[in-house]
């Protein structure tokens, strides 16, 4: 995996789909106004094709899941929007620069420490000869939702959030 960073804008969904957000388990939807309190964080499921692109994270004892696959995201910064901070993240740790209308799918998930938003990407799976691993994280791996979600080391609550995305895509018929 190369270390140089290539910026890229990545035009392979000739018509996005508006994202669509849905409520939270709890019924409660996250509003604009209210994320610019509490929200915290990203998380993007990116599919590269039929597969999702995951990072093994740090074998660090100072951050959660050391050892385990995770999406690309992070923590938000200043007065990003989720958007901006997913994008942002999304950059620094693979070197893909995504369009706001690349991302398909937004879904807030109320937290008590603040937040917590998980969106979906699709891209060609050509994408990949783009991608350009940043200094976090151990590794990156091509992996199906299936794999990821059985996987001992994927995150059970990014495994949960993936799950709730594939089968709101099916029922919406995507």
């Amino acid at each position: 995996m190369a270390d140089s960073t290539k910026k890229r804008r990545n035009g392979v969904c000739a018509t996005p789909a508006p994202v669509s957000v849905h409520p939270a388990s709890t019924g409660r939807l996250c509003a604009e106004v209210k994320y610019t309190m509490s929200f915290t964080g990203t998380k993007l499921a990116l599919f590269l094709g039929p597969r999702l692109l995951v990072i093994l994270r740090d074998e660090t004892v100072d951050i959660p899941f050391p050892g385990h696959w995770d999406f690309p995201g992070g923590g938000r910064e200043n007065g990003e929007t989720p958007k901006e901070c997913t994008l942002r993240e999304t950059y620094e740790e693979v070197g893909l620069a995504l369009a706001p209308e690349e991302l398909t799918y937004a879904r807030c998930y109320p937290r008590p420490d603040g937040d917590s938003w998980f969106f979906a990407a699709h891209l060609s799976e050509a994408t990949v000869a783009d991608i350009r691993f940043g200094d976090e994280g151990q590794g990156w791996e091509l992996m199906t939702p299936a794999a990821y979600i059985a996987h001992p080391l994927g995150i059970p609550r990014f495994k949960d959030r993936l799950q709730n995305y594939l089968q709101r895509s099916q029922s919406d018929g995507a």
